[in-house]
């Protein structure tokens, strides 16, 4: 028996014209929203709405981020604001103590002072040392 695997099933159907399901109810909803707003309000008043709703409209029927509708990144935008946020960071002191050791009349050698750990402290002054020598 033969059975047939469908094929491309990532791609939405173009059910109207040239236009999938969703392009058009983001279409036919930001035409009736500016309509709604061209009727209600006078012109001057009603563009600064249909300006920013046509846009959107546009926006979520076309618009496409990294491959993804442009509705997913909305949806994820105002997860980012309306959710918890952890903050981790804690910024510790950088500032590094030195001391100096005079090696001779013509060298002087600046050891900073680390103190996390004394056997850091340790090793790391061993290698200053032996890398002098």
């Amino acid at each position: 028996m033969n059975f047939q695997v469908p094929q491309f099933i990532e791609v939405e159907d173009k059910i109207f014209g040239p236009l999938t399901f969703k392009q058009f109810v983001y279409l036919a909803g930001g035409a009736g929203a500016i309509f709604i707003v061209y009727i209600l309000l006078p012109l001057w008043l009603g563009l600064w709405l249909i300006l920013p709703v046509g846009a959107l409209s546009l926006a979520l029927a076309f618009y496409k981020v990294n491959n993804r509708s442009f509705i997913y990144v909305l949806e994820a935008s105002f997860r980012y604001l309306l959710g918890a946020k952890l903050f981790l960071w804690q910024r510790k002191d950088t500032t590094i103590k030195a001391t100096t050791i005079t090696l001779g009349a013509e060298r002087e050698v600046a050891i900073p002072k680390l103190s996390q750990s004394k056997l850091r402290d340790l090793a790391w002054s061993l290698d200053i040392k032996e890398n002098l020598k």
